[in-house]
């Protein structure tokens, strides 16, 4: 026998479930989310591991998806301090790097930024060559003004040529040495040149959260005598293995909202649905197109930062189980009031249902009969009733706009505050309620495949297959990278956007490739 367990940690409560090879769930545990959140996840991982015994010696893989990257931006914490290269002048030095940033998080993220020569056309052409020079006095003088820890470097379009990024890669190992970590646009965004520069730099902020994380999971895996392959969730639901998370640590902030659209999909069968994942503090609602998540077609903003590279398209709404009733300026028309304060991990405290003294989401649905919850008895209130009337109103108003017209589609409801969501909703064909819904992220975790993906820009006319070709080959290469077994690597999306308003036609292209765990 061999198992694996998946790990999610989320705003109230980390996840873990263990998966055998058939993919049924054998062991599964609750905790709640510490504010350091290593805490949480250790516990979790100690209570699957206790509850198989003398099996626990056949876990051969671990998967996490955390919120540590995302808690790091939004706490403007254990962020790294980074030099900040452009190469694209003289075109681009109108906007200078980072200026749309928040200023407490540019103040902990910037050690210098520049604008040097450099760049390319859309079709390739060089905007101006490289000044090797001017990257190298560059270096020299933020090194000199403070500690730098990574350097981010992002060139217009090098989507569709690398070659000048690549050269300052070399430039900056040679002049600060191998221990500075350095981020390539390249690898992170898509076209869109400050988006994909603001993710560039995010990924090099958070290289010492990665380190971290890994570490904590390794100890905690070392403490229980545990020698397995560990790996990370990424944004589109799919893994990483740890050496490459460590490289792209942006990649791992959409795992949470990814991995419960994942978990529904295999809990439920059913692979084209809404999904709302019902936490302590929030509700995540998402769209599983043939049971991936849709994708957002719009910049993602994270912390207040522009970003453009791949998140699942995710409408979170403040309500949750720890969601406080009467706590905060939302309102209907009767004089409810119903969050967006949350009780969050400190439920099993404040809440009614626990001997608290705090009225919650969780206290009104109890009260309400769509749950059993709790060890205290909840009296029925005309101030909890009007609060399952405000959240219903809630759901039927976010299910409406994420499902973007399309009505009648399933709702699959996980989480563990999925009991607080009523039987049928206008706009749903049918509320699907899956056995082990409220451990749906740990199970996404579990069976994740690995990916890769690859955008470049090729011609429309003579050499477009040939630069398809190489586009499928560089994404296929990044999915084993990521830990598949190159063998049964698969292109599984493949787009082409046609390009106006260029000298020669050209088309982007955009390739995934996926394949199961080696």
């Amino acid at each position: 026998m061999t198992l694996r367990i998946g790990i999610d940690v989320g705003g109230t409560n980390t996840d873990a479930a263990v998966l055998d090879r058939s993919d049924r769930i054998v062991a599964r545990a609750k905790r709640p989310t510490t504010p350091d959140v290593t805490g949480g996840l250790r516990a979790a991982l100690a209570a699957v591991l206790d509850e198989l015994g003398d099996r626990a010696g056949a876990v051969t893989r671990v998967m996490l998806g955390t919120t540590h990257a995302t808690n790091a931006i939004l706490e403007r914490r254990a962020l790294g301090r980074v030099a900040v290269l452009r190469l694209g002048a003289p075109a681009t030095t109108s906007i200078p790097p980072l200026e749309d940033w928040p200023d407490d998080l540019r103040r902990a993220v910037a050690a210098g930024a520049a604008i040097l020569p450099g760049g390319y056309f859309v079709d390739g052409r060089p905007i101006a060559p490289l000044d090797a020079g001017a990257v190298r006095r560059f270096l020299a003088g933020t090194a000199a003004a403070g500690p730098v820890e990574a350097v981010a470097v992002t060139g217009v379009f090098s989507p569709a040529s690398a070659d000048q990024e690549q050269r300052v890669a070399e430039i900056v190992r040679a002049e600060l040495g191998e221990s500075v970590a350095i981020s390539l646009s390249h690898e992170i965004g898509s076209l869109g040149l400050l988006e994909r520069e603001n993710a560039t730099v995010l990924n090099a902020a958070l290289y010492g959260v990665a380190r971290d994380v890994t570490a904590a999971l390794r100890v905690a895996l070392e403490e229980r005598g545990l020698a397995v392959e560990t790996f990370f969730a990424q944004n589109d639901g799919t893994l990483m293995a740890v050496d490459y998370a460590a490289r792209y640590p942006v990649l791992t902030i959409g795992s949470g909202p990814a991995n419960s659209l994942r978990g529904a999909a295999f809990l439920s069968g059913v692979g084209d649905a809404i999904v709302a994942d019902v936490g302590g503090t929030s509700t995540d609602l998402g769209v599983l197109t043939g049971g991936f998540p849709r994708e957002s077609a719009a910049a993602v903003e994270i912390g207040g930062v522009s970003t453009n590279f791949r998140m699942p398209d995710i409408l979170s709404v403040a309500l949750g189980g720890g969601t406080v009733v009467g706590g905060g300026p939302q309102s209907g028309g009767d004089g409810a009031a119903l969050g967006p304060r949350s009780v969050g991990y400190r439920i099993t405290e404040e809440a009614l249902v626990f001997g608290g003294a705090t009225p919650t989401m969780t206290d009104a649905a109890v009260a309400a009969g769509r749950g059993r919850v709790g060890t205290h008895p909840v009296t029925a209130a005309e101030r909890l009733a009007r609060a399952v009337r405000l959240a219903d109103e809630m759901v039927v108003d976010a299910v409406d706009r994420i499902a973007l017209g399309k009505a009648d589609r399933p709702l699959i409801a996980v989480g563990g505050g999925a009991f607080i969501l009523p039987d049928a909703l206008p706009g749903v064909g049918e509320v699907v309620r899956p056995k082990d819904a409220e451990v749906a992220n740990a199970v996404g975790a579990a069976i994740a495949l690995a990916s890769g993906r690859f955008e470049t820009i090729a011609p429309a006319g003579a050499g477009r297959a040939a630069a398809v070709e190489r586009a499928k080959e560089e994404a296929a290469a990044r999915a084993a990278a990521a830990g598949a077994d190159p063998a049964r690597v698969r292109i599984v999306e493949l787009t082409e956007i046609p390009l106006s308003y260029l000298p020669e036609s050209a088309v982007r292209v955009h390739v995934k490739a996926a394949g199961p765990l080696t």
